[in-house]
């Protein structure tokens, strides 16, 4: 039979389906899935997200709306106090489960520490997981047990570590509730500039898991192998372009790391050489 009581998958800066630990492990749970979105600059105090962030943020929210609706999904927007909101739809979906992604600002793991205290206090389990760096920064430590102060030792350390984890292929499908949620809108959000001045980023960058996907494909095949020199040359599109992307998740470092080392493996690059390169470090 069944399990029809659904979970709750809090996006935040994560918006992707392609390798998504907090998604993986929400499908992994054999229930129901309600992916939803917060909108609470004010959490984000004091580095609330300025104009370029919201226009950004406005794309990306679209493009990630789009992908959940193409596998049977749909994105919960709401406005407001995250953790309110959070017990409030856990109370009138019955979830009794909340997954997320990390995010390791000092504020915002306090803000989150705080929210998943309140979730568990109403019966409601949290489940945290990486999805946004190679390597949990509280598991790099020196021979000191201290955190690391040059950068060498540090960078040596984390190659000992292993390769990254395969990553996680987009679900084809996303198992969706009985009944879903109510939801603002987008547009309700505000995050589009009036009047539009952003005609000069929207012909220069495209937002998304889409684009993310794209742009580090055009990298690996062009950019990565003449990053060293390249990245100099200001004139040049010889940088990755992939540093938005990853702010707002909307690629991991994981598949990034994957699509260089396939890359390389291609052209016959020896694994040390390749992971000498100065774009990985």
């Amino acid at each position: 039979m069944a399990i029809t009581t659904p979970v709750l998958l809090w996006f935040r800066n994560d918006l992707r389906l392609d390798d998504n630990p907090a998604l993986q492990a929400s499908l992994n749970s054999g229930r129901p899935v309600i992916p939803i979105f917060i909108w609470a600059p004010e959490e984000e105090a004091p580095w609330q997200p300025g104009a370029a962030s919201r226009w950004w943020l406005n794309r990306s929210l679209a493009a990630l709306e789009e992908s959940l609706s193409a596998r049977g999904s749909r994105l919960v927007l709401a406005n407001g106090s995250s953790a309110e909101i959070l017990l409030a739809l856990a109370r009138a979906t019955g979830a009794e489960q909340v997954y997320w992604n990390k995010r390791y600002e000092p504020a915002i793991r306090s803000r989150d520490e705080r929210i998943a205290q309140e979730l568990q206090n109403a019966g409601v389990k949290v489940f945290s997981l990486n999805g946004s760096l190679l390597l949990e920064p509280d598991g790099i430590r020196n021979k000191s047990g201290k955190a690391f102060q040059v950068f060498t030792p540090f960078w040596k350390h984390c190659l000992s570590q292993g390769e990254p984890r395969e990553p996680f292929q987009a679900p084809k499908t996303i198992p969706p509730p009985s009944r879903w949620p109510k939801s603002v809108t987008i547009p309700s959000l505000g995050l589009a500039p009036v009047p539009n001045w952003a005609g000069g980023l929207a012909s220069a960058w495209t937002p998304g898991e889409e684009g993310a996907l794209r742009q580090v494909a055009d990298f690996c095949g062009s950019g990565f192998f003449s990053y060293a020199q390249g990245r100099n040359a200001l004139s040049e599109k010889q940088t990755s372009r992939l540093s938005p992307h990853l702010h707002f998740g909307e690629i991991s470092p994981g598949r990034i790391w994957h699509s260089t080392k396939k890359e390389a493996d291609s052209r016959g690059m020896k694994p040390a050489e390749w992971l000498r390169s100065t774009f990985l470090a």
